[in-house]
């Protein structure tokens, strides 16, 4: 099972979507593994998106990231990453498809509600900076016999 890390950004919590943006990736049959609200500070910033430090951006991306609440969330299942990032949409919401989280709720830049990890070895670097291997919690549901394809 293919584990990856959302984070509903600043704009999100505030405009109180995190329901209806989590409630999404449960309704698609994926699991939740983790769930907090937490302020990421300077240094945990800058270490999230340390791959962009330098690009034009990326104090703005600091900044923003750092400038209220977050909610960020371990999901769970099988090519999680790829079908998340689908859902998010693409990372400007004029630019997202309607259907898409960023395309039904995003408007501008920066503002665009939703972080999800780019590929396997970002979601596991991404998630142990957020979460300690023991806040991570593994369990099944009945439900999922009907999701997946596997036997019961």
């Amino acid at each position: 099972m293919e584990r990856t890390l959302v984070i509903v950004k600043p704009d999100g919590v505030q405009r109180g979507l995190v329901a209806s943006i989590l409630g999404r990736f449960e309704r698609r049959g994926l699991r939740l593994a983790a769930l907090k609200l937490m302020r990421i500070d300077r240094d945990l910033a800058e270490r999230h998106y340390a791959v962009h430090q330098g690009k034009f951006f990326y104090d703005g991306l600091v900044s923003y990231i750092t400038s209220g609440p977050v909610v960020v969330t371990v999901i769970e299942g099988p090519d999680v990453i790829k079908m998340v990032r689908a859902m998010v949409g693409a990372t400007r919401p004029a630019e997202a498809a309607p259907g898409t989280i960023r395309g039904d709720y995003g408007v501008t830049g920066l503002r665009n509600l939703i972080h999800a990890s780019d590929g396997p070895q970002t979601a596991a670097e991404e998630i142990a900076n957020f979460f300690r291997p023991d806040e991570l919690v593994e369990y099944r549901r009945d439900v999922e016999k009907w999701i997946l394809e596997e036997e019961s």
